[in-house]
């Protein structure tokens, strides 16, 4: 049976006090077809180590848009040994060299800066989905990082219904640090997103 709004909003009061671990827990327990996402940005390897903690095999998937730093290639290889992640790898259908060539990485004004954004983003995570129609989604959005995500919680429901869990909601960097260090675990901050450019802004996957 869905999960009603009035559900969620039950739930993130309950849950405003609990550990990740707990949320990570009491979701996969609801769930037939969990998946994690992640961009391996910074901070991504506190919901990679614990939702794979209490789900080994977890799908992860990562949709790599092509433009990612040579720091983030080689952390994304780190912690997929670390934690020995089950990578599900889903890439845009035209090669980052073809797309330099016909329109590079158009600026946040440009008319073609949404195509851009659907080639190397929305389609390959839309394939994703479609592939592994997962009834649960963990993915570490935060409070503050957006206006949009400052109207979310931890639980909140995808356009397509997907129960979206955020375990790591109400957690800001100083917090997190401290749990990265006590896990000890690596963190990797020289990232880069082409289809954001700024830090507060959505590119689509959650709107």
């Amino acid at each position: 049976m869905p999960i009603l709004d009035e559900q969620i909003k039950n739930l993130n009061a309950q849950f405003a006090d609990s550990s990740p671990q707990e949320i990570i827990q009491w979701a996969i327990k609801q769930s037939n077809r969990a998946v994690v996402t992640t961009n391996f940005r910074p901070y991504e390897v506190a919901l990679l180590e614990a939702v794979s903690t209490v789900k080994n095999d977890i799908p992860v998937v990562w949709c790599d848009t092509g433009y990612n730093t040579p720091n983030t290639y080689r952390h994304a290889q780190e912690l997929t040994r670390i934690l020995n992640l089950s990578i599900q790898l889903y890439v845009p259908q035209q090669t980052a060299a073809y797309r330099d060539v016909v329109m590079g990485i158009p600026g946040i004004e440009s008319p073609r800066h949404a195509e851009f954004t659907q080639q190397v983003k929305l389609e390959p995570f839309q394939r994703a989905m479609a592939q592994h129609k997962p009834d649960v989604w963990f993915t570490n959005l935060r409070k503050g990082q957006t206006a949009l995500r400052d109207s979310l919680d931890i639980l909140s429901l995808s356009k397509d219904g997907v129960l979206k869990v955020s375990p790591f909601y109400h957690w800001d960097d100083t917090r997190l640090d401290a749990y990265l260090n006590e896990k000890n675990l690596p963190n990797e901050h020289t990232y880069f997103d082409p289809t954001k450019v700024l830090e507060n802004r959505e590119c689509g996957l959650h709107t």
